[in-house]
């Protein structure tokens, strides 16, 4: 009796594992959605997806929906788009989308946009509504030296044949701030932007920048323009303390060429003042040797004396007011 039990739970058990792994490699409800979907799938070609490392819900799903939208597409384009790293889901949806906009966007085309790294989906959606790309404000200087800052608005609708390959929204923003600064450059004055905004406008639209972009400018709004700093006269008085500060440089540098000068001069007189002074003591030994060999008398000493004393008293003088009166007072004694 218990064998029996026994051997009945394990053929249940078996039969249970054998259930699970029949459905888990023969996807039996999807296969079934499909037929009933009127997608004649093989239910071997969904098992040979697990085989080829294919997720068969990945593909039998999007499938299902693009037959039901009447877009020709075979599920081995959609395996060959998913093995590549695409977004199956998305391309189809983005066909169905294509269809019902009456926009001309083919399997290839769609495949290669999503491939590239674009939300080909996301494309579709714009073309049929226009995206608005708002920029930063950008600053410019007309030429009186005056800034404006100004930020525009740009609306742009995406160009599906250009999508592979053409420049994104960064070179939208840059080639319009580029426009913007070269109006406001080449204005003679700050007001006349202000009083004709338009001419930013018509500036960036007659230079096609949307050219090798994915995008195509539908319009271009300045949403704002402010009046900023007076750069010209920043400029003008950065300039004039950069002037200021080298006159001062050069005057210091002429002062202190005229201190050395001075203190050159004043070491060549102490320098000459030191012969002298040498000299001078030289005197009295030349006197004594004279004296004592013979070649200079006492009368010749005294009278020398004599003449030395007349000169010094004539200095005194040359450089004293009072002393003709003394030397007057000195005669009527």
């Amino acid at each position: 009796m218990f064998p029996s039990n026994v051997m009945t739970i394990a053929i249940a058990v078996i039969i249970v594992f054998l259930v699970i792994a029949l459905f888990s490699l023969f996807p039996l409800g999807l296969w079934f959605s499909a037929l009933m979907s009127g997608v004649h799938v093989s239910i071997f070609n969904l098992v040979g997806m697990k085989f080829r490392r294919v997720n068969p819900r990945r593909i039998v799903p999007p499938m299902i929906k693009a037959r039901k939208a009447g877009i020709d597409v075979s599920m081995n384009e959609l395996e060959t788009l998913y093995l590549a790293g695409g977004n199956v889901d998305r391309v189809v949806d983005a066909l169905i989308a294509a269809q019902s906009a009456q926009i001309q966007l083919t399997f290839e085309q769609s495949k290669a946009i999503d491939l590239a790294g674009r939300n080909v989906l996301e494309a579709v959606k714009m073309s049929v509504n226009p995206k608005v790309i708002e920029t930063p404000v950008i600053a410019a200087i007309a030429k009186n030296g005056i800034e404006l800052r100004a930020k525009a608005r740009v609306t742009v609708r995406a160009n599906i044949d250009r999508l592979v390959g053409g420049a994104g929204e960064e070179t939208i923003i840059a080639r319009v701030g580029e426009g913007i600064v070269t109006t406001v450059g080449s204005s003679e004055s700050h007001k006349d932007v202000l009083e004709n905004p338009d001419l930013i406008s018509r500036t960036v639209l007659n230079k096609g920048l949307d050219a090798g972009t994915a995008f195509e400018i539908l319009s271009i709004d300045i949403a704002d323009v402010d009046v900023g700093r007076n750069v010209g006269a920043q400029l003008q008085m950065d300039q004039a303390e950069a002037d200021r500060r080298i006159a001062q440089a050069k005057a210091e540098e002429r002062r202190a060429m005229a201190v050395a000068h001075e203190q050159e001069m004043k070491a060549s007189v102490q320098e000459m003042r030191a012969k002298v002074v040498e000299a001078e003591a030289e005197v009295p030994r030349a006197m004594a040797t004279a004296l004592r060999e013979g070649k200079l008398g006492v009368m010749d000493y005294y009278q020398m004396q004599n003449v030395i004393s007349d000169t010094r008293m004539r200095e005194a003088i040359a450089g004293d007011g009072t002393a003709p009166a003394a030397q007057e007072d000195k005669g009527k004694k």
